[in-house]
């Protein structure tokens, strides 16, 4: 059942948002306007589908009631089913907008991948997917903005970390975290055997200055002349930028810039977005068990999506689905994986929400190799 008093309590909350958006005192102060505007726009679908849900309803009673009149009694009959359905299907959809929404949806988000086992080929893989993303942000009309990168020797990436900013970034991304493996033929691979590696994703909510307070006396600041493929002037600046929490020993380095204070400001970035992540997973270990670490050693059996290039496969081992279209994915189209992973995130809340036996929760699942 519908909580049909607080669907109307929100849908009056609604228009008067409307009304206090048109009165001069508020036009005028801009930071209400815009705290009242982004209210508007999260509580918009959800009035949109309670009016279409109180339309059917309203419909619906009135077919009944049309059954006893001879003359509308066909008509009602024929129409009674579809109604039922809307509003089956409309109940559903309300009960999903009412779900809490995670503040960190809204986020701009750091994307870490980082190479595992394989060797080369992990490396490769690594760059692989940070042209993935690349790509995918470009369809959404994201920002990605490079913080740090380590090149291997023979090509591709060891470690690749950017910040990828704009609408619904972690809503959207959240669920890319975790080890990626890949099944392929490399190019220096003379029998045709299929290798298999791996990269591990990190996907973390960039912090705000509210969500993260850091204690200069707990840093310590390395300078270092930046690295990178030879002859390059950033070789030849003293610009890289280390710093080290001490109290919980993760160590951040930027060299991308050729200024220092640009490096430091992206390495203290990335080091808030981690520790934010650390608070955020002790806080979730103590409500539930929903989300695991997202990295852990990078070992092939922790894997959560597998791309096997011979078969043109991606198998999310999550949801068990797989798609038949790894040249698409692989090239940015994550438009299907991104929605079906929301979708099953969303049961699994609602069911929790409703107490049910859990059966829509997530479940690892191991594919066919």
């Amino acid at each position: 059942m519908l909580p049909l008093e607080k669907l109307e309590q929100l849908a009056r909350r609604y228009v008067e948002i409307d009304d206090l958006m048109c009165q001069p005192d508020v036009l005028g102060d801009h930071e209400r306007l815009t705290k009242l505007t982004r209210e508007k726009t999260d509580l918009a679908p959800l009035v949109a589908s309670f009016e279409r849900f109180r339309e059917a309803d309203k419909k619906l009673r009135e077919d009944r009631e049309a059954l006893a009149d001879p003359e509308l009694r066909e008509l009602a009959q024929m129409e009674i089913p579809e109604l039922e359905a809307e509003i089956d299907r409309l109940e559903k959809e309300i009960q999903l907008l009412l779900l809490p929404a995670d503040p960190n949806d809204k986020k701009n988000t750091i994307v870490e991948i980082r190479s595992g086992e394989g060797g080369e080929e992990a490396a490769l893989f690594a760059a692989d997917l940070a042209r993935m993303y690349a790509r995918y942000a470009e369809t959404a009309g994201w920002k990605v903005e490079i913080m740090s990168t380590s090149d291997a020797s023979a090509g591709g990436y060891k470690e690749w970390i950017a910040l990828v900013s704009g609408k619904d970034v972690y809503s959207q991304m959240r669920f890319e975290g975790g080890v990626h493996r890949v099944q392929r033929v490399p190019a220096t691979e003379t029998q045709g055997r299929i290798h298999t590696s791996t990269a591990t994703v990190a996907v973390l909510p960039e912090a705000d200055d509210v969500d993260v307070t850091l204690d200069e006396k707990d840093l310590e600041y390395s300078i270092a002349a930046s690295g990178g493929p030879g002859g390059q002037g950033v070789n030849t600046t003293n610009s890289a930028v280390q710093i080290l929490h001490k109290p919980s020993g993760i160590i951040v380095k930027c060299q991308d810039e050729r200024s220092q204070l640009k490096n430091k400001a992206k390495a203290l970035k990335v080091l808030k977005s981690r520790l934010l992540d650390i608070e955020r997973e002790k806080q979730e270990a103590a409500l539930s068990a929903e989300r695991r670490s997202m990295v852990s050693t990078g070992e092939r059996s922790q894997k959560i999506r597998t791309y096997n290039y011979p078969q043109n496969r991606v198998t999310d081992h999550r949801i068990k689905l797989t798609l038949n279209k790894l040249d698409r994915i692989i090239e940015g189209d994550l438009g299907e994986l991104v929605t079906a992973l929301r979708t099953h995130r969303q049961a699994a809340l609602l069911d929790a929400e409703m107490g049910g036996s859990g059966a829509a929760r997530a479940e690892g699942a191991e594919d066919d190799e």
